[in-house]
């Protein structure tokens, strides 16, 4: 099997050529073209085509936009959004996940070509599990990664949550939902929490997608659920009928104040190479839910939330994990399953009704024929 063959769309010259160093230097990527604008890029595209394509927004004679609704209709291919981290440019990457881009990667205004240098481990990773995203997955459902500044020792979730915290809880009738997604999570987020009623219990999730991003997705989910969706702030009670996405910059963690849950938004060093980390919030809902809790892991790349979500399976909740058919990247509920920590394997499209039921593992397995 070759080299990741990777076109790069972008009008700074800065960009495409220190991407283009950078890439080249990664073992299993190769940078076939760079493109100033999309024109061009459609150019270069007659005569050969790319595995992966790293595209701009805001370009001259064409958007990104644009140009990404365009390439869906004509070859669909796994594309990464390079985008400024700015408000406005937050809802058009919104547009650009919702149009079939697999992931984003946070470009800073200032420091640019620093930033390009130091984050050659995420670039090529993230060009890497792009490179096996089922796109077609991506339109089927609509019908990001916390960018790190330099590589750094791969943490786990103890790095914020000591390990061992568990006590057993009794079994009570105040349910809360955990759910982790990254890769394709934004549009299987979207698919899932539009389903849910208003008495659907307390969510908290964690997607993978830089800061700013969340607020954006957290404003349109919220405009199209029946249930409310914001991103959480330290100290928020979780509710039926809420649910909390943890900000792009800091990890959510669950937290148990007599009979209620509320969240705890933390900064900290990156777990399992991301910040919010599933490992982080599973890990938390098991110490302070326990067989309370459901647990919901979903399409993504890479393992983050594995290991967690195996913690509240032993610690008595029922976890379920994305099938590989429905997922955009069958690697996160994959690395979960492998572990032992899944109760059940099922479709996007059975976890709504699970969700909003949210049963324990008895009840769970009672209803199995």
């Amino acid at each position: 099997m070759g080299p990741v063959k990777v076109l790069i769309v972008d009008d700074s010259a800065v960009v495409r050529q220190v991407l283009t160093e950078q890439l080249n230097a990664i073992g299993g990527i190769q940078v076939i073209g760079c493109a100033r604008d999309p024109i061009f890029a459609k150019r270069l595209l007659e005569k050969t085509w790319p595995d992966v394509i790293l595209l701009d927004i805001e370009m001259p004679r064409m958007d990104g936009i644009t140009f990404l609704r365009h390439l869906m209709q004509e070859r669909p291919t796994p594309v990464i959004i390079c985008s400024t981290l700015t408000e406005r440019g937050a809802e058009v990457t919104m547009q650009a996940l919702r149009a079939g881009a697999v992931d984003i990667i946070a470009k800073p205004k200032l420091g640019l070509r620093q930033f390009l240098e130091d984050a050659k481990t995420l670039l090529g990773d993230a060009i890497k599990g792009a490179s096996h995203a089922r796109v077609d997955k991506i339109a089927a459902v609509s019908s990001q990664t916390t960018p790190a500044m330099a590589p750094s020792p791969r943490l786990t979730a103890d790095a914020v949550v000591a390990e061992g915290g568990f006590r057993p809880l009794a079994a009570t009738t105040e349910r809360v939902v955990a759910i982790g997604a990254s890769t394709g999570g934004t549009q299987a987020l979207e698919y899932l929490l539009t389903r849910l009623p208003r008495t659907a219990p307390g969510i908290v999730l964690v997607q993978h997608m830089p800061g700013r991003f969340t607020a954006a997705f957290a404003t349109r989910l919220n405009q199209r659920c029946q249930i409310e969706v914001r991103e959480a702030q330290d100290g928020d009670r979780v509710i039926a009928g809420l649910a909390l996405i943890a900000p792009g910059t800091h990890h959510l963690l669950l937290k148990r104040s007599g009979a209620q849950y509320r969240v705890a938004v933390k900064a900290g060093p990156l777990v399992s190479r991301h910040r919010p980390s599933v490992d982080v919030l599973f890990r938390s809902t098991a110490q302070s839910a326990g067989p309370n809790a459901l647990g919901v892991i979903l399409t993504g790349m890479g393992d983050d939330g594995a290991r967690g979500l195996l913690e509240m399976h032993e610690a008595g909740a029922f976890t379920v994990a994305q099938d590989e058919q429905s997922c955009v990247v069958y690697g996160m509920p994959k690395e979960a399953v492998k572990l032992g920590g899944v109760d059940t394997v099922v479709g996007l499209h059975k976890i709504p009704d699970l969700v909003a039921a949210a049963p324990s593992r008895k009840q769970a397995t009672a209803r199995r024929p």
